[in-house]
């Protein structure tokens, strides 16, 4: 070649769906609701991070074709809330020949940044990984305060996604419904006959919701009510992809613990196993960020 000059793939303009206006957890309305978004100084209820996630695997499966979806991993950090009305586009910069890891983002129509990513083939060294690496230990945790790093979930977790099975009050929808209003479609997502794989593949950004709606079983013993959102995301597929209809088993534990001006934040690390629970399938890192000043006396403390 006689260039060596930087490629980026990109994708289309797209409005992305809120569907979590109508989330519950901890017996309160969540950011993603309008009212409780004003209150804390927002324009209106974002619309769910990891729905970006979507717009990323046409142009990762240019690059690394059906071993994307087998062995990908997409480390995101979110940098601003998007409001439904408003049009998204990815980006994705073309890996030197024989790279196993490049730079992904998206930006709004206008061009501010949503998040900026890796993405990645097989192990290797990720964004996510990179940020924590940097953290410094707080100083003093309110929310946060009987979270240790190394701490695991209260129990195993067994949790399963069929096309019209209910996700709950984290997750009031389900994968049909989702695909109805999904940006990137795909026959793969609902057609066995479709997919390389012979069986319907859960889309990246529902792997969020496969891994968080039963989260509660955890039992972190975080205080509240405070409301969170989520601030860095990472899914990494090792023996991938996840499947609809099938059973998994999932065990959580506390990776790193930070704070900010406005948040305490809590990285939960979610491994995920096949049904016996022997053989690791996939995992998800997730920076939980508590807004301090959504915690009743907070500023007092």
């Amino acid at each position: 070649m006689s260039f060596d000059t930087p490629l980026t793939l990109s994708g289309p303009l797209r409005a992305p769906r809120q569907m979590l206006a109508d989330q519950e957890y901890g017996g309160h309305s969540s950011i993603h609701d309008d009212a409780m978004a004003e209150k804390l100084g927002f324009r209106a209820g974002p619309i769910e991070g990891p729905t970006h996630f979507s717009l990323f695997p046409p142009l990762l499966e240019r690059i690394w074709g059906q071993a994307w979806y087998e062995r990908g991993c997409f480390s995101s950090h979110y940098l601003n809330m998007v409001i439904e009305g408003e049009e998204t586009r990815a980006f994705v910069e073309w890996p030197a020949e024989g790279a196993t890891r490049t730079k992904a983002w998206a930006e709004k129509a206008d061009g501010m940044p949503v998040l900026e990513a890796s993405a990645s083939i097989g192990p290797g060294p990720t964004l996510l990984e990179e940020r924590m690496a940097k953290l410094r230990p707080p100083e003093k945790l309110l929310i946060l305060e009987d979270l240790k790093v190394g701490m695991a979930g209260a129990a195993e977790e067994r949790v399963r996604m069929d096309p019209d099975q209910h996700m709950g009050a984290l997750y009031p929808f389900s994968l049909n419904e989702k695909l109805a209003r999904i940006t990137e479609t795909s026959p793969w997502y609902s057609d066995p006959k479709a997919s390389p794989w012979g069986r319907a593949i859960v889309p990246l950004e529902m792997v969020s919701v496969l891994a968080e709606y039963s989260s509660h079983q955890a039992k972190f013993p975080v205080k509240g009510p405070a409301v969170g959102l989520f601030a860095d995301q990472e899914i990494r597929m090792i023996e991938g992809p996840l499947f609809v209809g099938e059973e998994y088993v999932l065990r959580r534990e506390i990776a790193a613990l930070s704070e900010s001006k406005r948040t305490e934040s809590y990285w939960v690390r979610t491994r995920i196993f096949d049904s016996s629970g022997k053989r690791q399938v996939a995992e998800m890192l997730l920076n939980h960020a508590s807004l301090k000043d959504s915690y009743a006396g907070y500023a007092a403390a």
